[in-house]
């Protein structure tokens, strides 16, 4: 069965996380625990705390196929001090909400090195914050979010999500979401069902199947290779409708939340709807 949903809002608290998201049919949701552009936030009350969790459970949503998201500012391989320090306590502060809310995943992405340092000593950074951030919290697991590649981005190929879990202590509290449009801006190939069946071997021989976590539904505004992460609404971009349907019939990505983030939310519950319909017989 696919878990199908969307980045909801957590306008007026994030116990309404999941009453957006049944509003819209979906399966399963990300969102934010904050405000992703802020570095504080206030402290959750027992009260938001006790509602989400409430909520969920009314709505049927099971923590498996909940995935927020950190906040934008965040840097795991900041190349100054203080900014690496500022983010290392934005991510821990994430990690805690989480903790509260009884979630069981943080996507984020894994950072940028400002053309200030090498790819190679920016992956042991991000790996570092994570393990340093594992070792103050529990159960909840880090989920790194592949990138485009744009700019300073490292994560854009699976060797860069690879060499980061090598180097995480507790390989059970690290997982991998993989993005449509990332994957395909990055240079692989998942439009054609060959380069599809390839990309998805590709993960598994070089970062494991069994880390992926989540699937960020998205087509692309821009063309493969172009290392440029702009989301387009489903079928209206590069991928085109057959990817996603692709995605929707592969068994191997079952019981795992498949997130939409297309730019257009008014969009969304058609688009879960189209997608649903997608596993049940040919459009």
């Amino acid at each position: 069965m696919k878990h199908i949903g969307a980045h909801v809002s957590i306008g007026g608290g994030v116990e309404n996380a999941p009453l957006n998201a049944q509003a819209i049919g979906a399966t399963a949701f990300a969102m934010f625990t904050k405000s992703h552009r802020q570095w504080l936030a206030k402290p959750l009350t027992a009260q938001s705390i006790r509602a989400f969790r409430e909520n969920c459970a009314r709505a049927g949503y099971d923590p498996r196929y909940i995935l927020p998201h950190d906040s934008y500012l965040i840097n795991l391989c900041h190349p100054e001090k203080d900014g690496l320090e500022k983010s290392r306590q934005a991510f821990l502060d994430e990690f805690r909400r989480c903790e509260q809310l009884g979630l069981l995943y943080l996507n984020f992405h894994p950072g940028s090195h400002l053309n200030q340092m090498t790819e190679s000593r920016s992956l042991a950074l991000i790996a570092e914050s994570i393990n340093w951030t594992l070792a103050q919290t529990n159960r909840v697991a880090a989920v790194i979010e592949n990138t485009a590649g744009q700019g300073s981005n490292v994560g854009f190929c699976f060797e860069h999500l690879a060499e980061i879990i090598e180097r995480i202590g507790d390989k059970t509290r690290v997982g991998v979401c993989l993005d449509t449009c990332h994957t395909y801006s990055a240079g692989y190939d998942i439009k054609t069902a060959s380069g599809y069946e390839q990309t998805l071997q590709a993960f598994d021989r070089i970062v494991g199947l069994n880390y992926l976590k989540g699937i960020h539904l998205n087509d692309s505004k821009k063309q493969p290779g172009s290392r440029v992460d702009r989301h387009e609404q489903i079928g209206q971009g590069t991928l085109g409708l057959e990817t996603f349907r692709r995605i929707m019939r592969d068994s191997r990505l079952e019981h795992i939340p498949l997130i939409l983030e297309t730019p257009d939310d008014s969009l969304w519950p058609e688009e879960i709807r189209l997608l649903k319909s997608m596993t049940e017989s040919d459009l």
